[in-house]
């Protein structure tokens, strides 16, 4: 809602970008994400701290068995390589959406959108490229997106409080609880002005221009109200991240290992 005045030029142009140029299914992201808007960190309501390969809960790192259960136990220090795989994870789930019975508005104009955008991307690679460096190109290019796309989301709530399912938050007080900004020169050429999350949680349509400006207003408002402003570095924030979800990590791990024994008995 921050491009134009008109919703419906808003909704067509984001449908366009979305399927065309990125080739993920628009329904799916804003459906995801509103949820995910309206109750930030909230368990059993936000569905970015849902179980996906990562746990960042301890009852849902709890339930990992075998080779999950090996990721899950070190899935602070795995974070960025399984980013790698989070392009095609996220190009999977959402045309996954699509296929689904439940009604969904635009599902058509989407199907065929990503349908073409795939295609012809795919068939402009493997004309113009030998066949193995096509395949890397790709394999590449997935990657990357995986990791920019992980790396510019993770940072904003990952390692802030979750709140539990019953509780009853203020709708400012949830927002930036659960929210952290990251500071430094080149956060908002690299994060696209998400690097302002408490602004872009409050004032979800205001455009990112404004953000800025808007911070000012909500810190000194956040002091005067006695809540805690996070926020803090691009570097210290992934810091946060992998420890955070070492230490749900830890939950996965059988009480009875000893850490020492292991490596005693590897010797």
């Amino acid at each position: 809602r921050q491009v134009f005045a008109s919703g419906k030029l808003n909704d067509w142009s984001g449908r366009i970008l979305a399927t065309a140029v990125v080739g993920i299914s628009y329904a799916w992201w804003m459906n995801k994400h509103t949820k995910h808007h309206i109750n930030p960190n909230t368990v059993g309501k936000d569905p970015d701290i849902e179980w996906d390969t990562i746990s960042f809960q301890e009852v849902d790192a709890v339930k990992q068995k075998g080779f999950l259960r090996w990721i899950t136990q070190r899935q602070g220090y795995l974070f960025f390589p399984l980013l790698t795989l989070e392009g095609i994870n996220l190009h999977f789930r959402s045309i996954l959406t699509l296929f689904q019975k439940e009604r969904l508005e635009g599902r058509a104009v989407e199907l065929t959108l990503i349908a073409l955008r795939l295609s012809a991307y795919v068939a402009v690679i493997f004309i113009f490229l030998p066949l193995g460096l096509a395949f890397a190109f790709l394999g590449v290019q997935l990657a990357v997106f995986g990791v920019y796309m992980g790396a510019s989301f993770a940072p904003n709530h990952k390692g802030m409080p979750m709140i539990p399912k019953e509780n009853r938050v203020d709708f400012m007080t949830k927002q930036v609880l659960t929210s952290r900004n990251i500071k430094g020169a080149g956060a908002t050429a690299f994060m696209g002005g998400l690097n302002y999350q408490i602004e872009h949680h409050l004032f979800p349509s205001m455009a990112r221009p404004h953000l800025r400006k808007a911070r000012l207003i909500v810190k000194q408002h956040c002091a005067t109200e006695g809540v805690p402003y996070t926020e803090t570095t691009l570097m210290r924030s992934y810091g946060i991240v992998i420890a955070y979800l070492n230490k749900v990590g830890l939950a996965a791990r059988d009480p009875f290992d000893c850490p020492e024994a292991d490596r005693m008995r590897r010797r």
